[in-house]
């Protein structure tokens, strides 16, 4: 049947013109993908960008890189839908691209009667790429230590509806592409599934936020041969089997004696952590990351020998965040102090008075109020050791303006954090406190106010600071501490001293005479640092220039307060209103139990019973559609999910 006008099913040009041109305001990847589940052509088995299925699965090699994702994959293979929800957006619109092209072969062969596609087709078959087999080579776990920038990525933990790219999505098209780790039978390699290679990561950086000591853990391929184990098969009849070295079993009309009844057959076994490779021997692992990775993601370091049971995340006791920022904060008064009110002057911070308040934060504390909120994830102890928190200068980096006095004029500071574990946007929310404190608008004693959580079980409504200058500056992992002690209330006598435990082993050290990481780091460094100096000089030129009957910049008007959160200017905003004096969010047990009874439970606490809320929640819609009822109330849809978990 042929329909009139553009197929329902393509994308107009300007759109893909316009995704790749704006690639921040593009199309969002859940929304190609619900798309795609639609189209009619080529949609399915036998998509060219899909992996065909192989006999790979049930070899003993394929055990390791297995999840349980991939029955539904092939039930909705069978039906002739192909899932897109883990595609990356760049393969969702080269995939769009084939259907458009498709669509416009279709109809222009329909209406003119040409020949079809297929007939255009070349009658020979290209020769298949030949892939690395898995079951030739053992796997190892090791750690990896990553450096990124991430001012251009949408946070590190990978997201299918995200806007931006994201940190993990890169290193799994590097660690797939480099054949370190291997997909599932039958999916698509841009299909993102760390579940199949024992992974884990040790902090999740939100959006524009950098790290330079990011760890994740994971199992890779090594250049260990998979090991033989010889089994005694008796009198049983049998044939001869090929051992890894190309050896021949003994059995019937084998290398064995004459009239020898018995037969062996050797088993590859995955899994061993023994007799690996010493790390000159091994893949270098860093080296060829670093191949495939952007410029501003890196990999430092590997870890060849992880201790037992280790967790990047669980076994990580102690974060360092870094947050950066300039003094003076941005361009206002050429003077540090103000003479009509005695405190700083516009764009300038009280440092003194932002390291009193730090100090605030060192200890066990309810951090409630220096957080956002999830209620998806139910959290009630908002309990966080702080070992450690100050304002230090960072030497080096100093800027010269002659409007601000020349030499060395504009420095630059950092809050240095060090704790167990963070909520989420922690440090965001205390850098903001601070930079309140070091404007004058606030006291240091408003930090011990917040942090009584009984006295102030609501946050004050208040804006956290800009997520660009952040980093994950290192994450330590401390010997002898079990993996499962709890993070928040650990009471170890060296908690704040610890040093990491971890034997690294640098890319300097994998290829000492190459210098291409180095290299790409100073081309980065260098490209930036032109544009910084630049600017400077443009802007020394620009405040040099004398504006008539002006001594200096006007400023703000009285009524008028400029409120700096972290950026490259204020936010300015009304009147200010001290932070005890605004209006307060609900406390996290309200929210908690709001979002709960929003999924049809009685309270956060039943929710909390359940267990895992949204597997509840989706058998008794299943069970539902099955029978055909629908409960009557939220409170009869809570008493089923907990009747199920009980019987669970």
């Amino acid at each position: 049947m042929k329909t009139s006008g553009v197929p329902r099913f393509g994308i107009t040009n300007s759109i893909l013109a316009a995704t790749a041109r704006q690639p921040n305001q593009g199309l969002c990847p859940r929304r190609l993908s619900l798309y795609l589940a639609t189209a009619p052509i080529g949609v399915g088995v036998g998509s060219p960008l899909l992996s065909q299925p192989t006999a790979a699965r049930g070899q003993p090699w394929a055990r390791p890189f297995a999840s349980k994702a991939l029955l539904r994959k092939q039930r909705k293979q069978a039906q002739g839908m192909t899932d897109y929800t883990r595609w990356t957006k760049e393969a969702l619109v080269q995939r769009i691209q084939e259907l458009e092209e498709q669509a416009v072969l279709t109809k222009q062969n329909g209406l003119s009667g040409g020949p079809t596609i297929s007939q255009l087709a070349p009658s020979t078959t290209p020769k298949p790429k030949k892939a690395i087999d898995p079951s030739r080579y053992g796997t190892r776990y090791i750690a990896l230590r990553i450096a990124y920038l991430g001012k251009r990525y949408g946070g590190f933990e990978y997201q299918p509806s995200g806007a931006l790219p994201s940190v993990e999505e890169e290193l799994w098209k590097a660690l797939v592409k480099a054949c370190l780790i291997f997909p599932e039978p039958g999916a698509a390699a841009h299909e993102v599934d760390f579940n199949i290679c024992e992974y884990s990561k040790c902090g999740r950086t939100d959006r524009g936020v950098s790290a330079f000591g990011q760890v994740v853990a994971l199992r890779v391929r090594s250049n260990r041969k998979r090991t033989a184990k010889v089994v005694d098969r008796g009198d049983e009849d049998g044939e001869q089997v090929d051992d890894e070295e190309g050896g021949r079993g003994r059995g019937p009309g084998g290398s064995g004696e004459a009239g020898t009844s018995t037969e062996t057959e050797a088993i590859t076994v995955d899994g061993e952590e023994s007799n690996l490779p010493l790390p000159h021997e091994e893949i270098q692992y860093g080296k060829v990351l670093n191949r495939l990775l952007p410029p501003d993601i890196r990999v430092l370091a590997w870890c060849p020998n992880p201790p037992p049971d280790f967790s990047a995340r669980f076994s990580c006791r102690e974060r360092r965040y870094r947050y950066f920022f300039t003094q003076p904060a941005y361009f206002g008064s050429s003077q540090p102090l103000s003479s009509a009110e005695g405190g700083p002057s516009d764009g300038w911070l009280d440092i003194d008075a932002m390291r009193t308040a730090a100090k605030h934060f060192v200890g066990l504390h309810d951090f409630r109020n220096f957080c956002k909120i999830d209620p998806n994830k139910q959290i009630t102890n908002f309990a966080r050791r702080i070992f450690d928190a100050d304002i230090v200068e960072v030497p080096g980096l100093h800027a010269s303006l002659d409007y601000y006095g020349g030499s060395s004029s504009i420095k630059v500071y950092s809050f240095d954090v060090r704790g167990s574990a963070f909520l989420w946007h922690q440090i965001r929310h205390m850098v903001a406190i601070l930079f309140l404190v070091g404007q004058g608008r606030e006291s240091a004693d408003v930090i011990p106010q917040l942090l009584d959580a009984s006295a102030n079980p609501g946050r004050p409504a208040y804006a956290m600071a800009e997520e660009g200058p952040l980093v994950l500056w290192d994450c330590i992992f401390p010997p002898a501490v079990p993996a499962d002690a709890p993070e928040a209330a650990i009471d170890h006598p060296d908690a704040g001293k610890w040093t990491d435990s971890l034997d690294w082993f640098t890319v300097a050290e994998e290829a000492p005479d190459s210098r291409m990481m180095l290299d790409g780091l100073w081309r980065g460094w260098h490209d930036a640092k032109m544009d910084e100096i630049l600017a400077n000089q443009l802007l020394n030129q620009v405040t040099k220039t004398p504006v008539p009957g002006q001594a200096q910049l006007p400023t703000p008007p009285a009524k008028k307060s400029h409120v700096y959160e972290g950026g490259s200017g204020p936010r300015l905003g009304g009147v200010y209103v001290p932070l005890m004096k605004r209006s307060r969010l609900a406390s996290p047990e309200e929210q908690n139990d709001k979002f709960a009874r929003t999924k049809g439970f009685a309270s956060s606490a039943a929710m909390r019973d359940v267990g895992n809320w949204r597997t509840a929640i989706r058998e008794m819609k299943e069970a539902e559609a099955t029978s055909g009822t629908s409960p009557a109330s939220a409170a009869e849809a809570e008493e089923r999910v907990s009747a199920q978990s009980e019987q669970s």
